[in-house]
């Protein structure tokens, strides 16, 4: 995913340590009561059942600073703010979360739990090639788990797209991953915090990968991720543009990357989250309509498939979009 890259002013960097803690505001959920604020915060951040209906956010939006008003994502159940970075949250929707304040986070998380959406952060997009840069993965999960909870977020994304690293086939990109989820986890307790990745689809193709791919690091921390949010797009023109490539069969330049197939390969199907941008715009290649994928979902569901979907980027995709793409589904 592409991110809207903003200045590293070590000045604001500074400012930003002053923010104090902010817990999870409250909701008016009635099996709350009688609970303790700790208990409530911590099932108002548990992590929801498949499917998993996700928004990315990353563009300028007039008159909106921070997360869009509840109305214009009512049907997803996820927004992700993008970017928090290795040198911290400069990236449009991080940076604008901090820029907030305190009382502001918590009304704007109080309304989004009271509507059942959770709210994310998403880390690295294109702008980070943490392996390639020496980043330590264990320090770095540190100060980015401690910042989700610093912020009152209810989880963390792991939008890795360090392609040179990965492409090497030495192992190191996944043994990197790995130890950077097994860190996150140690400080974002499951079903306290939602941890997803947001991997490319090739990556999880079979023996293509000289380090295993994803499916490694599936192998190896898939109990500590809670879903993927796959990127279907921008892997070529004609990859993943009907439903049959999309869910069944993928092309012989990315074998076995098809949702069923990355199922047959040992993920669960209600981790698979069939991942789109909103419009031609958004990515390079793999763009569906909201109706096309509408349909390649329904196909989906029938087959067994709980995953969801999820879309790069509001505002592009908003309400109307979500609404069409579960209609024939898990309508609205």
């Amino acid at each position: 995913m592409v991110s809207f890259y903003l200045a590293r002013l070590a000045v604001v960097a500074s400012a930003f340590l002053a923010f104090a803690r902010v817990n999870s505001a409250p909701t008016n959920v009635t099996a709350f009561e009688g609970l303790g604020q700790q208990a409530r915060d911590i099932l108002a951040r548990a992590t929801p059942a498949a499917p998993h209906w996700v928004a990315y956010g990353d563009k300028f939006v007039s008159g909106v600073t921070g997360p869009p008003p509840v109305s214009s994502v009512k049907g997803f159940n996820v927004f992700i703010l993008s970017f928090l970075l290795v040198e911290g949250a400069w990236d449009k929707g991080a940076f604008e979360w901090t820029s907030l304040s305190t009382s502001d986070r918590a009304t704007i998380k109080a309304q989004y739990a009271a509507a059942g959406i959770k709210l994310m952060v998403s880390a690295f997009g294109s702008s980070d090639v943490p392996t390639s840069s020496g980043v330590d993965p264990i320090a770095m999960a540190t100060t980015m788990a401690n910042w989700v909870v610093q912020y009152g977020l209810d989880g963390i994304d792991v939008d890795y797209e360090d392609f040179g690293a990965f492409n090497a086939g030495d192992g190191k990109a996944e043994a990197w991953l790995i130890s950077f989820t097994t860190q996150l986890r140690t400080i974002l307790p499951q079903g306290q915090y939602i941890i997803t990745h947001a991997p490319v689809a090739p990556w999880f193709s079979p023996n293509k990968w000289g380090g295993g791919g994803y499916l490694r690091v599936h192998q190896s921390v898939g109990n500590l991720i809670d879903w993927y949010n796959v990127q279907y797009y921008n892997q070529g023109t004609s990859e993943y543009t009907t439903c049959a490539n999309l869910l069944t069969t993928s092309s012989s330049t990315w074998p076995g990357s098809a949702v069923f197939q990355i199922g047959a390969s040992g993920v669960p199907l209600s981790k698979i989250v069939i991942g789109k941008p909103a419009g031609t715009g958004d990515g390079n290649s793999g763009f569906m309509d909201a109706s096309t994928l509408g349909t390649c979902v329904a196909q989906a569901k029938n087959q067994g498939w709980t995953g969801g979907a999820m879309v790069w980027q509001w505002p592009d995709a908003a309400t109307s979009w979500i609404q069409t793409v579960r209609a024939s589904s898990w309508p609205v």
